[in-house]
């Protein structure tokens, strides 16, 4: 039987980046690879995960603690475990180069593409904003997939998106078509966000993405994580990890997302097995094992 991935949307980061695991692991690694393009992503996937139904899945950090604790919107406890980091990428939100909007609290009363109702986009809309005091009460919100959100900026119908990382098909055929620049964060907010939402970390979109930005624009970045489940075969769990570790280089060519893959190692050598665990949810023991073997963990 393939080994079955669980990802997201095609054209979102999930698929491109599961399209990429899906032909590395192929290279020598495990037999076949099936990718699931998940209805709801993280949620989906998390769900998945808990019923045994995939073998990995990618998840955002922040609905990891969530789905092991069963809170809403999971209707009871998963046992997910960590396998390996994907990549942490800004999280931002996009308007027309000829927009009169600029900060992202000026999205007061505008209509928002914020990705597919019950979806993880949607839960970082309302991360976002709510940390900064603008909460969905006083936007119009677009419950629109990242495709259909980017049509939508197209023809005027939403003043703009919530974008996931870059490179993506959407955002690449998007440019095509429109100038288009991230908002940006005014005074202490992007200090706000971080400081009350932990699975973030701050980062800096660079300007070389559009055409129409003057300097590196800070930003927020999410943690994106490839998960297994509690019951998952501890030799496939080591052997993908072990994988995606060695072979960084080979996915990150495969798909820029990966290119700050190594880095995101880096907390294992400082705080252990902590390093890679999020809101509670461990590393399955068969990748905490390898990342020892590989010097990465001490024993």
């Amino acid at each position: 039987m393939p080994v079955r991935v669980g990802t997201a949307e095609a054209g979102g980061t999930f698929h491109s980046q599961g399209v990429a695991l899906k032909h590395m692991l192929e290279a020598g690694v495990v037999d076949a690879v099936e990718i699931v393009a998940t209805e709801g992503a993280s949620i989906g996937n998390a769900n998945l995960l808990g019923a045994g139904a995939l073998d990995f899945g990618f998840m955002a950090a922040n609905w990891v603690g969530r789905a092991q604790r069963g809170e809403p919107p999971f209707a009871g406890p998963l046992a997910l475990r960590v396998a390996a980091p994907m990549n942490a990428g800004p999280i931002f939100f996009i308007t027309r180069a000829e927009s009169p909007l600029f900060g992202i609290t000026e999205l007061r009363g505008r209509r928002v593409a914020v990705g597919r109702e019950g979806t993880g986009m949607v839960e970082h809309a309302h991360s976002i904003l709510d940390a900064i005091g603008l909460g969905f009460a006083q936007i119009e919100p677009v419950y629109l997939d990242f495709a259909a959100g980017a049509e939508a900026l197209v023809s005027g119908e939403v003043d703009a998106q919530l974008q996931c990382p870059l490179p993506n098909q959407v955002m690449s055929d998007l440019m095509q078509r429109i100038a288009v620049r991230p908002l940006f964060y005014r005074m202490n907010e992007l200090h706000h966000v971080l400081e009350r939402v932990p699975h973030y970390r701050g980062t800096m979109l660079s300007r070389s993405v559009f055409p129409a930005m003057e300097e590196d624009l800070p930003q927020v970045a999410v943690v994106n994580l490839l998960m297994t489940h509690a019951g998952a075969a501890a030799k496939l769990v080591s052997d993908v990890a072990d994988a995606v570790y060695q072979r960084g280089a080979m996915l990150a060519a495969a798909n820029p997302l990966f290119a700050g893959l190594p880095l995101l190692y880096e907390p294992l050598r400082g705080q252990g097995a902590a390093g890679l665990s999020f809101d509670g949810v461990p590393l399955h023991e068969a990748a905490l094992q390898i990342y020892r073997a590989r010097g990465l963990v001490g024993r």
